[in-house]
């Protein structure tokens, strides 16, 4: 019995791992196994009846006091109005105007729109998802091979996890307690260089390999002002809103809340502006809005159910005392630290990783001394932001597990296999790989950008 209750918080752990290959909704599960090894604990007198008033007490006040939380609904709104409007079609099919020349040019669009559109939807199911069924089914009539085509779609989605404004970088900032502007630029250079090597992939293998992306003719022929109000109209609009939602909490100019504000005000005039607008459409977005926010706040309020017993029986102590007993170095601790994550990302979504697992490792994290090395105490924390982003983006996407590959096979044709998807992920798989070490190698990657804000 006494074994039994010293090691409490790691039976949580189990069993919740356990059940989650039942299938059943994560956020249900986190909050019943959290509850169950409350009274467990409150039978072995490990747990007072008053600790279980202090389980909501506790939740209303984080969610409460965030300047974070009331941002992520009017993000969302932003994503899912460019979506049903069809503002995100739109984009796609100019950039394959505008890249007409350029080999394997849907690919290359499809990256650009991963930059552009991953990170609004908030979830990679809907950033894969969204991208798959807008691309892929041109990609695929217009005789690309599956496995360029799904490769790309799949990576494109992923992007969405680094690139600001991303909702999971919100979490992120969030759980290690750092500054939101930091972890947005922090990921900005990462991502936008990992994209550019897609791209450089693409280009070169479709130069060398034609046959994997024929080059269809995209005829333009209304004259150049055309051309020009087109790009504005459907491109240069979004991504000024974008932008501009970026910018303004990056600069200070508006808060977390006022600039998601911004952002869905924005969704909704372009949907005007692009003559999409019905109420029945408003209705679909709104919808879909509110049931993503649910989501998203219902882990959130679970994980909050599992992480108090989970704190309160020591746990965060065990880990820390686990990971201390391995006798690594400080980067040892880190590789490790990263290394679960990988494996956890490859069966859970972001938001469980970030509001659960991230603060079990958060007072490890805090006592790696990588100021040398990143050269300024205060931005390490904000370096391996970067790197957790990165390293739970590769998971996503790395086979045999990577569960943004199977929302790609689910949107795809009957003759698309598995092994396409397989085979297309490969290569960027690699690049990804690669990826991860040189920010390791080069914190200046992560790091140039908030050091400006510090200045």
């Amino acid at each position: 019995m006494d074994f039994f209750a010293t090691y409490l918080p790691i039976f949580m752990f189990v069993a919740f791992a356990v059940l989650l290959f039942t299938g059943y909704p994560v956020g249900l599960l986190l909050a019943g196994v959290g509850i169950a090894f409350a009274f467990i604990g409150h039978f072995l007198g490990m747990f007072p009846l008053l600790a279980f008033f202090n389980i909501p007490l506790r939740i209303y006040g984080s969610i409460i006091s965030s300047l974070i939380y009331p941002a992520i609904p009017m993000l969302l709104f932003m994503g899912v109005s460019f979506e049903k409007s069809g503002v995100a079609r739109e984009m796609l099919l100019c950039l394959q105007v505008l890249l007409r020349r350029v080999p394997g040019r849907l690919a290359v669009a499809v990256t650009v729109l991963g930059i552009l559109l991953g990170p609004l939807p908030g979830l990679i199911g809907a950033s894969v998802a969204t991208l798959a069924l807008l691309a892929l089914p041109t990609m695929l009539d217009q005789n690309y091979k599956p496995a360029l085509a799904t490769g790309a779609v799949a990576a494109a989605g992923t992007l969405g996890v680094i690139i600001p404004p991303s909702v999971m970088l919100f979490f992120l900032a969030v759980q290690l307690g750092i500054p939101m502007g930091h972890v947005l630029l922090a990921a900005l250079i990462p991502g936008l260089t990992l994209a550019g090597f897609y791209i450089v992939y693409y280009v070169v293998r479709c130069s060398f390999d034609p046959d994997a992306a024929p080059q269809a003719n995209v005829p333009y022929g209304e004259g150049p002002l055309r051309l020009l109000f087109y790009t504005v109209r459907s491109l240069a609009l979004p991504v000024a809103l974008i932008g501009v939602v970026l910018a303004s909490f990056i600069a200070g100019w508006a808060t977390p809340s006022q600039s998601g504000a911004i952002g869905a005000a924005g969704g909704l005039a372009l949907m005007v502006l692009n003559r999409r607008f019905s109420l029945r459409r408003l209705h679909e977005v709104i919808v879909t809005t509110t049931l993503m926010t649910s989501m998203v706040f219902f882990i959130v309020i679970a994980a909050g159910v599992f992480s108090y017993p989970f704190r309160y029986f020591g746990g965060d102590d065990i880990i820390a005392g686990f990971i201390q007993g391995t006798g690594f170095n400080d980067w040892g601790v880190l590789i490790l630290i990263l290394g679960i994550l990988f494996i956890l990302g490859f069966f859970i979504d972001w938001i469980e990783i970030t509001v659960i697992t991230l603060p079990v490792f958060l007072p490890v994290l805090e006592t790696l001394d990588f100021a040398a090395h990143v050269g300024n105490p205060v931005l390490v924390l904000v370096w391996i932001a970067a790197l957790i982003a990165l390293v739970l983006q590769t998971s996503f996407m790395t086979p045999p597990f990577g569960f943004a590959l199977f929302f790609v096979k689910g949107a795809a044709p009957p003759s698309v296999t598995l092994a396409d998807v397989y085979r297309g992920i490969v290569p960027l798989v690699a690049i990804q790989l690669a990826m991860i070490p040189l920010v390791m190698i080069l914190p200046a990657l992560a790091t140039w950008l908030p050091s400006m804000l510090l200045e």
